[in-house]
Protein backbone atom coordinates (compact mmCIF):
# COMPACT_ATOMS: atom_id res chain seq x y z
CA UNK A 1 0.00 0.00 0.00
CA UNK A 2 1.43 3.70 -1.14
CA UNK A 3 2.01 5.77 1.61
CA UNK A 4 -0.40 8.84 1.71
CA UNK A 5 0.23 12.05 3.24
CA UNK A 6 -1.14 15.91 3.72
CA UNK A 7 0.30 19.17 3.59
CA UNK A 8 -0.91 21.97 4.46
CA UNK A 9 -0.06 26.10 5.46
CA UNK A 10 0.05 27.63 8.38
CA UNK A 11 -1.12 31.32 8.44
CA UNK A 12 2.89 32.48 9.18
CA UNK A 13 3.54 30.26 5.94
CA UNK A 14 5.38 27.33 8.02
CA UNK A 15 4.94 24.77 5.75
CA UNK A 16 3.48 21.26 7.67
CA UNK A 17 3.21 17.61 5.97
CA UNK A 18 1.92 15.00 7.96
CA UNK A 19 2.09 11.28 6.89
CA UNK A 20 -0.26 8.56 8.90
CA UNK A 21 1.35 5.67 9.38
CA UNK A 22 -1.48 3.57 11.65
CA UNK A 23 0.43 0.47 12.42
CA UNK A 24 3.23 2.04 13.57
CA UNK A 25 3.04 2.60 17.51
CA UNK A 26 5.62 5.80 16.86
CA UNK A 27 5.36 9.23 16.27
CA UNK A 28 8.05 11.20 14.58
CA UNK A 29 8.64 14.96 14.55
CA UNK A 30 11.45 16.38 12.60
CA UNK A 31 11.83 20.45 11.91
CA UNK A 32 13.80 21.55 9.14
CA UNK A 33 15.08 24.75 8.73
CA UNK A 34 16.84 26.13 5.43
CA UNK A 35 20.17 27.45 6.68
CA UNK A 36 23.50 25.29 6.58
CA UNK A 37 27.09 26.17 6.47
CA UNK A 38 26.90 27.42 2.55
CA UNK A 39 24.93 30.45 4.21
CA UNK A 40 27.42 31.58 6.48
CA UNK A 41 29.48 34.00 6.36
CA UNK A 42 33.35 33.01 6.24
CA UNK A 43 34.54 34.53 9.60
CA UNK A 44 31.43 32.50 11.24
CA UNK A 45 31.54 29.22 9.69
CA UNK A 46 30.08 26.70 11.91
CA UNK A 47 27.66 29.16 13.40
CA UNK A 48 24.90 26.98 11.78
CA UNK A 49 26.25 23.85 13.18
CA UNK A 50 26.88 25.42 17.12
CA UNK A 51 23.26 26.66 17.18
CA UNK A 52 22.00 23.56 16.44
CA UNK A 53 23.89 22.81 19.74
CA UNK A 54 22.61 25.42 21.77
CA UNK A 55 18.88 25.39 20.98
CA UNK A 56 19.10 21.75 23.01
CA UNK A 57 20.54 23.87 26.08
CA UNK A 58 17.64 25.20 27.73
CA UNK A 59 14.59 27.54 27.17
CA UNK A 60 12.42 29.71 29.57
CA UNK A 61 10.40 26.76 30.56
CA UNK A 62 12.67 24.08 30.04
CA UNK A 63 15.56 25.71 31.51
CA UNK A 64 18.85 23.52 30.80
CA UNK A 65 19.66 20.39 28.39
CA UNK A 66 18.48 17.62 31.09
CA UNK A 67 15.05 19.58 30.64
CA UNK A 68 14.58 19.38 27.48
CA UNK A 69 16.29 15.69 27.06
CA UNK A 70 13.70 14.47 29.95
CA UNK A 71 10.59 15.76 28.39
CA UNK A 72 11.20 13.33 25.35
CA UNK A 73 13.39 10.54 27.10
CA UNK A 74 10.75 10.55 29.83
CA UNK A 75 7.66 10.04 27.78
CA UNK A 76 9.98 6.72 25.83
CA UNK A 77 11.14 8.81 22.76
CA UNK A 78 14.72 9.94 21.91
CA UNK A 79 15.93 13.30 20.22
CA UNK A 80 18.79 14.29 18.40
CA UNK A 81 19.24 17.21 15.40
CA UNK A 82 22.21 17.34 12.55
CA UNK A 83 23.53 19.79 10.25
CA UNK A 84 24.60 19.93 6.52
CA UNK A 85 25.61 22.50 3.99
CA UNK A 86 22.07 23.02 3.15
CA UNK A 87 19.74 22.67 6.21
CA UNK A 88 19.33 22.22 9.87
CA UNK A 89 16.54 19.50 11.72
CA UNK A 90 15.85 18.82 14.85
CA UNK A 91 13.85 15.63 15.44
CA UNK A 92 12.31 13.20 17.95
CA UNK A 93 10.34 9.81 18.16
CA UNK A 94 7.80 8.95 21.18
CA UNK A 95 5.14 6.93 21.01
CA UNK A 96 2.06 7.89 19.51
CA UNK A 97 0.60 8.84 22.80
CA UNK A 98 2.95 11.62 23.56
CA UNK A 99 2.77 13.35 20.41
CA UNK A 100 1.84 16.54 22.38
CA UNK A 101 5.18 16.90 24.50
CA UNK A 102 6.73 15.79 21.39
CA UNK A 103 5.69 18.96 19.19
CA UNK A 104 5.59 21.06 22.27
CA UNK A 105 9.52 20.30 22.87
CA UNK A 106 10.27 20.84 19.10
CA UNK A 107 8.86 24.04 18.74
CA UNK A 108 10.11 25.45 22.49
CA UNK A 109 13.41 24.17 21.39
CA UNK A 110 13.64 26.05 18.21
CA UNK A 111 11.64 29.33 19.34
CA UNK A 112 12.06 30.06 22.79
CA UNK A 113 16.12 28.89 23.40
CA UNK A 114 17.94 31.13 25.88
CA UNK A 115 21.13 30.93 24.61
CA UNK A 116 22.43 31.30 27.82
CA UNK A 117 25.98 33.02 27.79
CA UNK A 118 27.71 30.75 30.20
CA UNK A 119 26.45 27.85 28.10
CA UNK A 120 27.71 29.30 25.29
CA UNK A 121 31.22 28.99 26.49
CA UNK A 122 30.35 25.65 27.79
CA UNK A 123 29.20 24.46 24.73
CA UNK A 124 31.80 26.27 22.36
CA UNK A 125 34.15 23.84 24.00
CA UNK A 126 32.21 20.59 23.11
CA UNK A 127 31.96 21.74 19.00
CA UNK A 128 35.86 22.32 19.21
CA UNK A 129 36.15 18.41 20.85
CA UNK A 130 33.75 17.67 18.35
CA UNK A 131 36.15 19.29 15.58
CA UNK A 132 39.09 17.46 17.40
CA UNK A 133 37.58 14.22 16.90
CA UNK A 134 36.90 14.44 13.23
CA UNK A 135 40.02 16.07 12.40
CA UNK A 136 41.71 12.86 14.26
CA UNK A 137 39.58 10.17 12.27
CA UNK A 138 41.70 9.97 9.39
CA UNK A 139 38.85 8.17 7.25
CA UNK A 140 36.62 11.13 8.13
CA UNK A 141 39.04 13.72 7.53
CA UNK A 142 39.86 12.77 3.87
CA UNK A 143 36.32 12.52 3.37
CA UNK A 144 36.06 16.47 4.63
CA UNK A 145 39.57 17.27 2.74
CA UNK A 146 38.16 15.71 -0.68
CA UNK A 147 35.01 17.39 -0.17
CA UNK A 148 37.40 21.29 0.32
CA UNK A 149 39.24 20.19 -2.79
CA UNK A 150 36.50 19.21 -5.31
CA UNK A 151 34.38 22.79 -4.08
CA UNK A 152 37.95 24.92 -2.82
CA UNK A 153 37.54 28.13 -1.20
CA UNK A 154 33.73 29.10 -1.46
CA UNK A 155 30.62 28.53 0.98
CA UNK A 156 29.53 25.31 -0.87
CA UNK A 157 33.38 24.03 0.07
CA UNK A 158 33.47 24.97 3.72
CA UNK A 159 33.70 22.59 6.40
CA UNK A 160 29.79 22.37 8.17
CA UNK A 161 31.50 22.40 11.64
CA UNK A 162 33.47 25.48 10.47
CA UNK A 163 37.17 25.36 12.48
CA UNK A 164 38.61 26.05 15.75
CA UNK A 165 39.38 29.97 14.85
CA UNK A 166 35.70 30.39 13.55
CA UNK A 167 33.89 28.74 16.00
CA UNK A 168 35.96 30.72 18.70
CA UNK A 169 34.52 33.88 17.54
CA UNK A 170 30.84 33.54 17.65
CA UNK A 171 28.86 35.35 20.32
CA UNK A 172 25.13 35.37 21.62
CA UNK A 173 24.77 38.70 19.37
CA UNK A 174 25.79 36.57 16.07
CA UNK A 175 23.37 33.68 17.49
CA UNK A 176 20.31 36.23 17.68
CA UNK A 177 21.27 37.43 14.12
CA UNK A 178 21.48 33.98 12.77
CA UNK A 179 18.06 33.20 14.05
CA UNK A 180 16.39 36.40 12.80
CA UNK A 181 17.58 36.12 9.80
CA UNK A 182 17.11 32.12 8.33
CA UNK A 183 14.91 31.06 11.11
CA UNK A 184 11.39 31.94 9.51
CA UNK A 185 8.37 30.37 8.93
CA UNK A 186 8.60 30.19 5.12
CA UNK A 187 12.41 28.61 5.28
CA UNK A 188 11.29 26.06 7.84
CA UNK A 189 9.33 22.72 7.48
CA UNK A 190 7.28 20.59 10.02
CA UNK A 191 6.98 16.86 9.72
CA UNK A 192 5.01 14.54 11.76
CA UNK A 193 4.93 11.03 10.61
CA UNK A 194 3.30 7.70 12.12
CA UNK A 195 0.40 7.00 14.27
CA UNK A 196 -0.80 10.40 14.21
CA UNK A 197 -4.16 12.07 13.41
CA UNK A 198 -2.91 15.35 10.53
CA UNK A 199 -6.32 17.27 12.40
CA UNK A 200 -5.12 16.94 15.65
CA UNK A 201 -1.66 17.70 13.78
CA UNK A 202 -2.93 20.96 12.23
CA UNK A 203 -4.48 22.09 15.94
CA UNK A 204 -1.07 21.75 17.73
CA UNK A 205 0.75 23.01 14.98
CA UNK A 206 -1.06 26.05 14.46
CA UNK A 207 -0.85 26.36 18.91
CA UNK A 208 2.62 25.75 19.27
CA UNK A 209 4.29 27.41 16.27
CA UNK A 210 2.22 30.46 15.74
CA UNK A 211 5.24 32.50 16.76
CA UNK A 212 7.61 31.30 14.26
CA UNK A 213 8.01 34.49 12.30
CA UNK A 214 7.08 35.21 8.62
CA UNK A 215 8.93 37.04 6.31
CA UNK A 216 11.45 36.35 3.05
CA UNK A 217 15.57 35.38 3.98
CA UNK A 218 18.93 35.84 1.92
CA UNK A 219 19.88 34.09 -1.07
CA UNK A 220 22.11 31.41 -1.01
CA UNK A 221 25.78 31.82 -2.48
CA UNK A 222 25.46 29.96 -6.07
CA UNK A 223 28.37 27.33 -6.50
CA UNK A 224 30.99 28.39 -8.97
CA UNK A 225 32.60 25.82 -10.92
CA UNK A 226 35.73 27.71 -12.06
CA UNK A 227 36.55 27.77 -8.55
CA UNK A 228 38.14 24.28 -6.79
CA UNK A 229 41.01 23.61 -5.09
CA UNK A 230 44.28 21.22 -5.51
CA UNK A 231 44.38 18.21 -7.46
CA UNK A 232 45.89 16.42 -4.43
CA UNK A 233 45.55 17.07 -0.71
CA UNK A 234 47.61 15.56 1.50
CA UNK A 235 47.89 15.46 5.53
CA UNK A 236 50.88 12.57 6.94
CA UNK A 237 50.31 10.94 10.08
CA UNK A 238 51.78 7.87 11.13
CA UNK A 239 48.55 5.48 11.15
CA UNK A 240 48.76 2.08 9.99
CA UNK A 241 47.00 2.04 6.23
CA UNK A 242 46.00 5.16 4.54
CA UNK A 243 42.73 6.60 3.75
CA UNK A 244 41.92 7.47 0.60
CA UNK A 245 39.22 9.52 -1.32
CA UNK A 246 38.69 10.32 -5.01
CA UNK A 247 36.27 12.85 -5.22
CA UNK A 248 34.36 15.23 -8.53
CA UNK A 249 32.03 17.71 -8.54
CA UNK A 250 28.09 16.15 -8.97
CA UNK A 251 24.94 16.60 -10.11
CA UNK A 252 22.52 18.89 -8.13
CA UNK A 253 19.19 17.27 -6.62
CA UNK A 254 17.07 18.66 -9.08
CA UNK A 255 19.24 16.82 -11.99
CA UNK A 256 16.94 14.51 -14.48
CA UNK A 257 19.80 12.27 -14.80
CA UNK A 258 19.63 11.93 -10.64
CA UNK A 259 18.18 8.47 -11.20
CA UNK A 260 20.51 7.22 -13.68
CA UNK A 261 23.22 8.08 -10.94
CA UNK A 262 21.46 6.21 -8.24
CA UNK A 263 22.10 3.49 -10.28
CA UNK A 264 25.65 3.66 -11.84
CA UNK A 265 26.90 4.40 -8.38
CA UNK A 266 25.38 1.01 -6.89
CA UNK A 267 26.98 -0.36 -9.94
CA UNK A 268 30.28 0.99 -9.23
CA UNK A 269 30.78 1.21 -5.47
CA UNK A 270 27.48 0.01 -3.37
CA UNK A 271 27.53 -2.95 -1.68
CA UNK A 272 29.36 -6.52 -2.05
CA UNK A 273 28.20 -6.87 -5.56
CA UNK A 274 29.59 -3.61 -6.69
CA UNK A 275 32.26 -3.07 -9.24
CA UNK A 276 34.97 -1.86 -6.52
CA UNK A 277 33.95 -4.60 -4.27
CA UNK A 278 35.19 -7.46 -6.35
CA UNK A 279 38.49 -5.74 -8.22
CA UNK A 280 39.73 -3.66 -4.79
CA UNK A 281 38.80 -5.97 -2.66
CA UNK A 282 37.99 -9.57 -3.77
CA UNK A 283 40.02 -9.78 -7.17
CA UNK A 284 43.42 -7.99 -5.54
CA UNK A 285 43.38 -7.54 -1.68
CA UNK A 286 43.74 -4.08 -1.71
CA UNK A 287 41.41 -3.08 0.83
CA UNK A 288 39.20 -4.18 3.49
CA UNK A 289 36.99 -1.24 2.75
CA UNK A 290 36.29 0.33 -0.21
CA UNK A 291 32.59 2.26 -1.84
CA UNK A 292 31.39 4.85 -4.10
CA UNK A 293 28.46 7.52 -2.42
CA UNK A 294 27.32 10.71 -3.80
CA UNK A 295 25.69 13.87 -2.29
CA UNK A 296 22.93 16.16 -4.30
CA UNK A 297 22.76 20.13 -3.63
CA UNK A 298 20.58 22.04 -4.63
CA UNK A 299 22.75 23.89 -7.41
CA UNK A 300 25.67 20.95 -7.53
CA UNK A 301 26.71 18.03 -5.84
CA UNK A 302 29.65 15.62 -5.43
CA UNK A 303 30.66 12.06 -5.92
CA UNK A 304 33.40 10.17 -4.12
CA UNK A 305 35.21 6.65 -3.85
CA UNK A 306 36.62 6.34 -0.75
CA UNK A 307 39.07 3.64 0.74
CA UNK A 308 41.63 2.09 3.36
CA UNK A 309 44.58 0.55 1.92
CA UNK A 310 48.50 0.26 3.01
CA UNK A 311 50.69 2.47 2.00
CA UNK A 312 52.72 0.24 -0.38
CA UNK A 313 49.16 -0.29 -1.93
CA UNK A 314 48.01 3.14 -2.35
CA UNK A 315 49.08 4.13 -6.26
CA UNK A 316 47.78 1.09 -7.24
CA UNK A 317 44.38 1.33 -5.44
CA UNK A 318 44.06 5.13 -6.81
CA UNK A 319 45.10 3.44 -10.53
CA UNK A 320 42.45 0.93 -9.88
CA UNK A 321 39.53 2.91 -9.00
CA UNK A 322 40.18 4.96 -11.85
CA UNK A 323 40.27 2.49 -14.47
CA UNK A 324 36.86 1.51 -13.24
CA UNK A 325 35.70 4.79 -13.79
CA UNK A 326 36.94 4.79 -17.30
CA UNK A 327 35.05 1.41 -17.51
CA UNK A 328 32.13 2.76 -16.95
CA UNK A 329 32.68 5.82 -19.67
CA UNK A 330 33.87 3.57 -21.98
CA UNK A 331 31.59 0.79 -22.16
CA UNK A 332 27.79 -0.17 -21.61
CA UNK A 333 26.91 -1.85 -18.88
CA UNK A 334 25.20 -5.13 -19.66
CA UNK A 335 22.12 -6.02 -19.25
CA UNK A 336 22.05 -8.55 -16.53
CA UNK A 337 24.13 -6.43 -14.36
CA UNK A 338 22.07 -3.35 -14.76
CA UNK A 339 18.71 -5.28 -13.92
CA UNK A 340 20.86 -6.86 -10.63
CA UNK A 341 21.65 -2.64 -9.79
CA UNK A 342 18.24 -1.58 -10.54
CA UNK A 343 16.91 -4.47 -8.64
CA UNK A 344 19.57 -3.64 -5.73
CA UNK A 345 18.54 0.46 -5.74
CA UNK A 346 14.78 0.06 -5.72
CA UNK A 347 15.13 -2.93 -2.78
CA UNK A 348 17.45 -0.53 -0.46
CA UNK A 349 15.21 2.56 -1.12
CA UNK A 350 12.07 0.80 -0.55
CA UNK A 351 13.58 -1.04 3.10
CA UNK A 352 14.92 2.52 3.87
CA UNK A 353 11.58 3.53 4.97
CA UNK A 354 10.22 1.58 6.83
CA UNK A 355 9.96 3.44 9.99
CA UNK A 356 8.09 6.11 10.55
CA UNK A 357 11.09 8.38 11.29
CA UNK A 358 12.34 7.72 8.08
CA UNK A 359 9.08 8.38 6.33
CA UNK A 360 8.98 11.66 7.95
CA UNK A 361 12.75 12.40 7.35
CA UNK A 362 12.28 11.67 3.46
CA UNK A 363 9.31 13.26 3.29
CA UNK A 364 10.39 16.83 5.31
CA UNK A 365 13.86 16.80 3.47
CA UNK A 366 11.86 16.84 0.11
CA UNK A 367 9.24 19.42 0.85
CA UNK A 368 11.64 21.86 2.19
CA UNK A 369 14.44 21.64 -0.58
CA UNK A 370 12.33 20.49 -3.72
CA UNK A 371 8.57 22.03 -2.84
CA UNK A 372 7.35 18.55 -3.46
CA UNK A 373 7.24 15.07 -1.57
CA UNK A 374 7.69 12.35 -5.03
CA UNK A 375 5.73 9.34 -4.43
CA UNK A 376 7.66 6.22 -3.58
CA UNK A 377 6.37 4.46 -7.39
CA UNK A 378 7.13 7.21 -8.81
CA UNK A 379 10.68 7.27 -7.86
CA UNK A 380 10.46 3.41 -8.62
CA UNK A 381 9.48 3.80 -12.18
CA UNK A 382 12.02 6.61 -12.75
CA UNK A 383 14.59 3.89 -11.63
CA UNK A 384 13.45 1.05 -13.70
CA UNK A 385 13.38 3.26 -16.27
CA UNK A 386 17.23 3.81 -16.29
CA UNK A 387 18.79 2.35 -19.36
CA UNK A 388 22.42 1.23 -20.10
CA UNK A 389 22.95 4.54 -22.28
CA UNK A 390 21.77 6.42 -19.03
CA UNK A 391 24.57 5.04 -17.52
CA UNK A 392 26.75 5.18 -19.10
CA UNK A 393 26.21 9.05 -20.35
CA UNK A 394 25.87 9.85 -16.68
CA UNK A 395 29.81 8.37 -15.99
CA UNK A 396 30.93 10.26 -18.63
CA UNK A 397 29.28 13.47 -17.54
CA UNK A 398 31.02 12.90 -14.15
CA UNK A 399 34.05 11.39 -14.74
CA UNK A 400 36.12 13.81 -16.27
CA UNK A 401 39.78 12.70 -14.50
CA UNK A 402 41.33 15.80 -15.84
CA UNK A 403 39.46 16.93 -12.89
CA UNK A 404 39.64 14.64 -10.18
CA UNK A 405 40.83 15.29 -6.48
CA UNK A 406 42.56 13.25 -4.38
CA UNK A 407 42.87 13.65 -0.63
CA UNK A 408 45.00 11.25 1.89
CA UNK A 409 45.48 10.88 5.06
CA UNK A 410 48.41 8.98 6.31
CA UNK A 411 51.76 7.48 6.41
CA UNK A 412 55.17 8.63 4.03
CA UNK A 413 52.61 10.54 1.32
CA UNK A 414 54.04 12.00 -1.88
CA UNK A 415 52.03 14.53 -3.87
CA UNK A 416 54.07 13.88 -7.07
CA UNK A 417 53.71 10.11 -7.23
CA UNK A 418 49.94 11.11 -6.64
CA UNK A 419 49.37 13.69 -9.50
CA UNK A 420 51.32 10.98 -11.77
CA UNK A 421 48.74 8.32 -10.66
CA UNK A 422 45.47 10.46 -11.20
CA UNK A 423 47.18 11.44 -14.74
CA UNK A 424 48.58 8.04 -15.82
Amino acid sequence: MSLQWEVFELANRLRVVVTPMPATQAASISVFVGVGSRSEPKELNGITHFLEHMVFKGTERRPDAHAIAEAIEGAGGTLNAYTNKEFTCYWNVVPFDHLDVALDVASDMVLHSKLDPDEIERERAVVQQELKRNHDHPQTWAARLVGMAVFGEQPVGWDVGGTLETVARVQREHFVEHIDRWYRAPNAVLSVSGNVDPERVRRLAEELFAEMRDGTVPAVPPYDPTKTGPRVVLDERRTDQCSVYLGFPGLSRHDPDRFALRVMNDILGSGMSSRLFREVRERRGLAYAVHSSYGLLADTGIFTIGAGVNRDRLVETVQVCLGELRRLCDEPVGAEELRKAKEHTIGRFRLSLETAHAVGQRHGELLLTRGEIEPVERVVEAIEAVTADDVQRVAQRLFDLRAVHCAVVGPELNEEELLAALAA
